[in-house]
């Protein structure tokens, strides 16, 4: 069952909404009314202890939305480092609410706080409806802007903002098994991030969605939709793109390497797929020892591919790869891990089936 998308809270039904619309409202009036307010309902039986605390709530209430917006970004970092991803979540809902009493409703900044959201919950509840749900909400608002605005910084901000959100749907249909929808929104996440490299000369730092994010997801996409030679053009570009920015032995490069791999694989190009897991294999043995679920992992997939290939000059990898990948899970993960299991039922049956091949 397939959950309902979360509805950004209104004024009757949420104490968040209702605290944000009370601080707009003092915003409004001045602060020697808003003191005179505070202190003339705290009552004159108070101990020290309790004025303190009314002070704390009288500076709490009297911050400005602006300054509750800029507190409530500063949280969503620290909560992510922290990886405090449903309390992350609650922050960005909370940008929202503060955007749209600080800008209104139809603002590019209302819709830019509604995109970074639908990332959210895409990114770190793991909920491609939600994030659907949310994305499709800011887009229109966002094109509006993108097309009227005179200002290149405004620009900047907006076409970001686009690159994220057809990012995240497009990723959110991939997820849902939709590879067509998935591919065409990723495409419009392309363009956008084009137009961005223009206004900016070519120079983009610090994006929220990478350029390295947006091609593995494409390459994904076109896989998805059996477009093998556009998907390992993609992957080939993350690639060297991770190369240049950080070394061959990064471990970035394991899950892009076991990717195109798999494209290889459907394209019958058995030689070539194995060159590139034995490329992971090295770098998961120099980064993470031999005995280690990774290299585990990595040889697994390395014996299959070997398997895969169908050669009799490859069953002597096969062996060796497989036995590699028992030892190395027992050894960290103990005999009786699912993984541990799951690797001796497949190496036991390929033991059968070749013993069936060489028998007749």
């Amino acid at each position: 069952m397939q959950a309902s998308p979360i509805r950004i809270p209104t004024v009757s039904n949420d104490t968040d909404w209702d605290f944000c619309f009370h601080l707009s409202q003092q915003a409004k009036k001045p602060a020697y009314q808003q003191r005179d307010e505070l202190y003339s309902s705290s009552g004159s039986g108070e101990s020290e202890e309790d004025t303190k605390a009314t002070e704390e709530m009288a500076v709490g209430c009297m911050s400005l939305p602006e300054d509750k917006l800029a507190q409530s970004q500063k949280k969503i970092a620290q909560l992510i480092k922290k990886k405090m991803n449903i309390q992350a979540n609650k922050e960005l809902i909370r940008c929202v609410i503060l955007s749209r009493i600080i800008f209104g409703e139809e603002h590019w900044k209302c819709a830019q706080a509604l995109a970074s959201l639908a990332y959210g919950y895409l990114t770190l509840r793991g909920l491609p409806a939600q994030a659907k749900k949310h994305a499709e909400s800011a887009r229109s608002t966002l094109l509006t802007w993108k097309e009227k605005t005179t200002s290149n910084t405004e620009k900047k901000e907006i076409l970001e903002a686009l690159v994220m959100l057809y990012y995240t749907v497009g990723v959110a249909w991939l997820l849902q098994n939709h590879g067509r929808e998935a591919y065409f929104n990723l495409q419009k996440a392309e363009r956008n991030m084009k137009d961005l490299k223009e206004l900016c000369e070519g120079s983009v730092h610090r994006l929220q969605v990478s350029e390295k994010d947006l091609t593995i997801a494409l390459g994904r996409a076109s896989l998805a939709v059996h477009r093998l030679n556009l998907a390992l053009a993609y992957f080939e570009k993350a690639i060297s793109n991770v190369i240049a920015a950080r070394g061959d032995r990064t471990s970035d490069l394991v899950s892009l390497y076991e990717e195109i791999a798999q494209i290889e694989q459907l394209r019958r190009n058995h030689d070539q797929a194995i060159q590139y897991l034995q490329q992971a294999y090295s770098i998961c043995v120099s980064l993470f020892t031999e005995a280690s679920p990774q290299t585990a992992e990595a040889s697994a997939l390395l014996a299959k591919a070997h398997a895969l290939s169908g050669e009799a000059q490859h069953r002597d990898a096969v062996e060796i790869y497989f036995i590699k990948s028992i030892s190395a899970y027992q050894a960290t993960l103990g005999p009786t891990d699912y993984e541990t299991l799951t690797t001796i039922e497949e190496f036991c049956k390929w033991l059968v089936q070749n013993g069936e091949k060489q028998g007749k």
